[in-house]
This record gives structure tokens, sequence and C-alpha cells, in this order.
């Protein structure tokens, strides 16, 4: 019975994984940011329910699938923006899914997913400045990213992307959490 309940839960996974890589080609960028290239998506959500029903390590499992998907089958050969965005995800769902576990509430999830947003868009400003912009930078042979270039892409367009991105899943995910609630808390109760 372990065994049958261990592969049901590789085939969610796997499956919800699928689902996120697919999610991600349905995106678009905030008009009004310098950065055209960040773009909100919400391949985050088959992650934040694979977090809900399982723990928060199966939704870092879903991010890990997407991306690395994505980083073979894309064909762009970037691994540093598959990684912030792996590293950004699990910033946010993983706050979430332990309010989630901790309370079990939709009180829990809006906490959550601010909680989420706020340390999403607060690491991923300083990881941005001190390591991805620079590595970036190097990858693509642009030489060094000077400390004004790097605060104007954080503080114009890093920072309110994630604030953005944030607010725009978790109004998406609240009332879908809701619809779903009595589905997920059934998938839990089967597969712990």
């Amino acid at each position: 019975m372990q065994k049958s309940s261990k592969l049901v839960k590789l085939i969610i996974l796997s499956l919800l994984g699928t689902i996120s890589f697919l999610l991600f080609f349905l995106n678009f960028p905030v008009p009004f940011l310098p950065t055209p290239y960040l773009k909100i998506d919400f391949s985050d959500v088959p992650a934040l329910i694979a977090a809900l029903i399982f723990s928060p390590l199966a939704g870092v499992a879903v991010e890990a699938i997407k991306n690395l998907l994505y980083l073979v089958l894309s064909g762009s050969g970037e691994p540093i923006g598959v990684t912030a965005n792996f590293l950004s995800g699990v910033l946010f769902i993983v706050p979430v899914a332990i309010l989630y576990h901790k309370y079990k509430g939709v009180k829990s999830i809006v906490s959550g997913l601010i909680t989420g947003t706020i340390i999403m868009a607060v690491t991923m400003s300083v990881l941005n400045y001190f390591v991805i912009l620079p590595a970036y930078a190097w990858f693509m042979g642009w030489g060094t990213m000077s400390d004004s270039v790097k605060f104007f892409t954080v503080y114009a367009g890093v920072l309110p992307f994630n604030v953005i991105k944030g607010i725009v899943v978790g109004m998406l995910f609240v009332p879908l959490f809701i619809k779903m609630r009595s589905w997920i808390e059934q998938k839990r109760a089967n597969l712990a």
C-alpha cells in the first residue's frame, strides 16, 4: 500500500510540474516597468497546490520540475534566469505552505501569500543586486554592471515586479483555493 501511495504522489508531482511548465509560457510583462524581460505567469499555482496537498518540499519539487523542463526544452541554454525563477518560486510558495500546514484555513493562505510576497520581493532584490544581475552580465559578456545600473534595475524593476507578481498570483489563488479546498484536504487525507 505504501508503494502505491508513493507512486501516486510521484505521478501527481510530475503532472503538476508539467502543468506548471506549460503555464510558464502564458506570461505577460508589466507595462510600466523598465524590465520587459520580467514577466508575470501563473506557473507557481501548481507548485502551491502540491505544497498544500503534501508539504513545502513537494512544492519545491514542482518548481524544480518546471524549471528543469524549461531549461532542457526551451533551448535557451540560459541557466541564470531559470535559477532566479526557481528561487523566486520557492521563496513565494514555502511560506504559504508552512502557514497553511500549521493553521489550515483561508486566513493562513492569505497570510502566507502576503508573507511569501514580501520574502520573495525582498530576497530577490538582494540576490539580484549582489548575485543574479552580475552573473547575468558576466554570462552575456557585458562586463561588470555598475552599482547605479544594478540599483535602478532592482529598485525600479525587480522589487515592484515581485510585489505585483505576488499580488496577482495571490488574487488568483485565493478564490481557486476556496473552490478547491475540500479536494485539497481530501487528497491530503488520502495521501498522508
